[in-house]
């Protein structure tokens, strides 16, 4: 992948999340907070942006979002390789548990 098309890929992913994060923060704020792990803040600038404004933000060159787990246990039970269907049900249950809990303490 040429370093055209990576900055492409990131304009697109970007415009799709911003679209995205508009749509759920005007749909159920609450659950756009948590699910998008942002502030209140955050969220009126997102929800008051204007076609023009997000095309412009999308056409940056960094990534605007972000994975918001970064340890080993919160990975280790979303990803649950190799064990059974009841198992996994529980690890993502736990994993979500955890990553609302990180949610409430940003």
């Amino acid at each position: 992948m040429n370093t055209d098309q990576l900055l492409s890929e990131i304009r697109e992913a970007n415009l799709s999340y911003l679209m995205l994060a508009q749509n759920l923060i005007r749909t159920d704020r609450e659950q756009a907070l948590y699910r998008l792990g942002i502030n209140e803040e955050t969220a009126t600038l997102i929800a008051t942006l204007s076609p023009a404004q997000i095309m412009k933000i999308a056409g940056g060159n960094t990534l605007l979002c972000a994975f918001r787990m970064s340890d080993d246990l919160v990975w280790g039970l979303l990803t649950s390789h190799g064990k059974p269907a009841a198992a996994e049900s529980v690890n993502r249950l736990h994993a979500s548990i955890l990553i609302a809990g990180r949610h409430e303490h940003a």
